[in-house]
């Protein structure tokens, strides 16, 4: 999935108990595992320097810099629709971490590719079984990308009505 669907889902649980933003953070953690194995669309990662299958050194080229401004882009309308969806006074923190925390997994992934030893390797081994690729909707673009938009849609209708904004 793209980090604006685990953004928005990792805000979404958080909400829920805002008096806990570092629960919210781990909520939104897991909820990225189980995102992940639904079938889904990503976008594709281009460059060496940040694909976490490649152990490439970092190279600053013209593929790496469009592949952080993807990135930045999905991560930060991921942040500012969490915010626009789920934002209270009481709540903002909460929306936040468990947006974070949403995100953090894939985060790893680039954490992974320049470590490759201790825990992250585990975390990653079950990134990747989680993410299995024949579940993954690559050739299907506007499928996958409007299955995102369905459970998004899901998600925010349950927190809403959670939170009394509906029905």
């Amino acid at each position: 999935m793209i980090l604006t669907t685990h953004a928005i889902a990792g805000a979404a649980v958080a909400s829920l108990n805002p008096a806990r933003p570092i629960s919210g953070f781990f909520a939104g953690f897991v909820l990225h595992f189980i995102l992940d194995a639904i079938p889904h669309w990503e976008y594709e990662i281009k460059s060496g320097s940040i694909d976490p299958t490649v152990a490439a050194n970092l190279v600053f080229d013209r593929t790496f810099f469009a592949d952080i401004l993807r990135i930045g882009s999905d991560f930060s309308l991921g942040i500012i629709l969490s915010l626009a969806l789920f934002y209270s006074p009481q709540s903002a923190f909460a929306v936040l971490a468990g947006a974070v925390g949403g995100v953090t997994p894939d985060a790893l992934q680039f954490v992974y590719g320049r470590v490759r030893r201790g825990p992250i390797v585990y975390l990653q081994k079950f990134h990747e079984w989680i993410h299995s690729p024949y579940l993954k909707l690559r050739n299907m673009p506007a499928f996958g990308i409007t299955l995102q938009i369905l459970i998004v849609a899901i998600i925010v209708l349950l927190v809403y009505t959670y939170h009394g904004r509906f029905l």
